[in-house]
């Protein structure tokens, strides 16, 4: 498999100023302690002679912090950068969980990390809600400051699966039969709806909060009993429940990367050490293996690509995403499990081993990334912005050009 496009270097590259990358990570999602192991792994593999890393905590409370201090990234394109908060660092607001040596290395040496200023692009590394569902981004397209990965709408369907799976549907992928349930429903209703998803699709089936990441609140139901457990975990964690066939299947992923022209990886499997993939099996069990490449004919390594592509697609996505798939044991038939915008970066993390063992290192990965997202956004700087209606006898709509891409 041949190695992705490159592209231009642009400011990054030798010669010119070192390009200011903030990376944003921690969050209030249950994905927290994922989101400060992959901010490590970005912030190192950055080039220092390249890029300024400026390391940005949100604490699981909520405040944005920067180098112990209160900060705050405003909506406002003059600024496109950090400001401090009138109250600095209150005690406790700094992100004991990523370690000190971590900030300084980042910030290079000799001096503290990340002081305020403009920024020339975001690398968000939020998991979960809050940050990979698209208000984050949100923020970031008002600031007017680039971005790594997919844009508010992408993030928004690949967050919430019941909406993701309307879409995958819609386009003609294969998905596995489900339904959704919202937790509005439950004391009306649950007995009735669990009814009708044992006559749909019976037992084993598994559970899931709609919005959610790492596998928290997913459990597989073999009976009635385990159906009704699982449905309240799940609505501990999300409004809208997810209720899906049980498959005996091979876990299969794919890593794909690009903006208009995306490109699949080779695809690898997870071995989890627990019945599924769980988060469980995921972080703390150690019987877990990644198989790269995945053990596959030809025929369905090229579907596993294409489809992976296709699903990058239909979202309309942006630089990054992890396609989670579903081999069928006893059919080979192959489904589409999600999509993760936001893939972990941590050292068992399935996206960037995917793209090393397609020839792509997890330096080189990062810095194709960014060069993604600066591709991006100045895409986006020639669409006009303004429009004067017609008038004083002329026929058509006057673009003021000092407003267009400005």
């Amino acid at each position: 498999m041949k190695t992705p496009k490159k592209g231009t270097r642009g400011r990054a590259g030798h010669g010119h100023a070192r390009l200011r990358v903030g990376v944003i990570y921690g969050g209030r999602s249950v994905e927290h302690e994922v989101s400060l192991v992959s901010a490590r792994a970005i912030m190192q593999a950055l080039d220092p002679r390249r890029y300024e890393v400026v390391p940005i905590g949100i604490t699981p409370q909520g405040r944005w912090v920067l180098a112990g201090a209160h900060c705050a990234l405003p909506p406002d394109p003059s600024v496109r950068g950090l400001v401090r908060l009138k109250n600095g660092g209150r005690a406790g607001t700094a992100l004991a969980s990523l370690p000190r040596a971590a900030l300084k290395s980042a910030a290079g040496p000799g001096r503290d990390p990340g002081p305020l200023g403009r920024l020339d692009v975001i690398f968000p590394v939020v998991h979960g809600m809050g940050g990979e569902e698209g208000t984050l981004q949100g923020l970031l397209e008002l600031a007017d400051i680039p971005y790594v990965g997919a844009g508010v709408l992408g993030s928004a369907l690949g967050m919430d699966k019941a909406m993701m799976k309307v879409v995958f549907r819609e386009a003609g992928l294969p998905i596995v039969d489900h339904r959704v349930l919202r937790r509005s429903d439950l004391e009306a209703g649950r007995d009735r709806f669990v009814q009708a998803a044992e006559e749909a699709f019976g037992y084993p089936c598994f559970v899931k909060p709609a919005n959610g990441g790492s596998s928290v609140g997913v459990s597989k139901a073999k009976r009635r009993a385990d159906l009704l457990e699982a449905i309240d975990l799940a609505a501990r964690y999300d409004r809208k429940i997810i209720v899906e066939r049980g498959v005996d299947a091979r876990e299969i992923e794919c890593s794909v990367l690009g903006n208009d022209e995306p490109e699949a990886s080779v695809p690898g499997e997870i071995v989890p050490a627990n019945e599924f993939y769980d988060s469980r099996a995921k972080y703390v069990d150690p019987g877990s293996r990644l198989v790269i490449p995945a053990a596959l004919g030809e025929e369905q390594t090229r579907r596993v690509r294409d489809i992976a592509v296709r699903a990058f697609q239909v979202l309309d996505l942006a630089g990054m995403a992890r396609v989670d798939f579903f081999l069928d044991r006893a059919t080979d038939a192959i489904f589409l499990n999600e999509v993760n915008t936001i893939p972990g970066f941590t050292p068992i993390s399935m996206y960037p081993k995917l793209w090393e063992a397609s020839g792509l290192p997890f330096s080189e990965l990062v810095d194709r990334l960014i060069r993604l997202a600066l591709e991006r956004h100045a895409e986006k700087k020639t669409l006009i912005t303004s429009y004067q209606p017609p008038g004083n006898g002329t026929r058509g709509g006057r673009l003021d050009k000092k407003r267009a891409g400005s």
